[in-house]
């Protein structure tokens, strides 16, 4: 694996994991009863983003790694997804075409 598709793999799951954990424990100004003016009452207290942040950051490590052992050391592969014999070269499957 490249180290740009690694880092495009990273960047993915830290902004899957961001859009998680954004919402969890989220109080509103809605909630608070303290609406400011000019704002939905949707909009959050105290978003907390540096904690969300770190948070974030520390899950996705864990998942990136995991990740990139199962990659890099074969158990899963492309050709494991090949279920309409497509990936295979035209030589390697009699000279048919996918």
């Amino acid at each position: 694996m490249a180290i740009t598709s690694a880092l495009v793999l990273f960047a993915v799951i830290w902004f899957m994991t961001l859009f998680i954990v954004l919402p969890l424990r989220l109080k509103t100004q809605a909630d608070v009863g303290k609406v400011a003016r000019g704002t939905p009452s949707s909009a959050p207290v105290d978003p907390q983003l540096k904690k969300r942040a770190l948070i974030v950051t520390v899950v996705t490590v864990v998942l990136w790694s995991i990740l990139m052992v199962v990659i890099l050391s074969g158990v899963i592969e492309v050709e494991d997804f090949d279920w309409f014999d497509h990936f295979t070269p035209p030589s390697a499957n009699g000279g048919t075409g996918g």
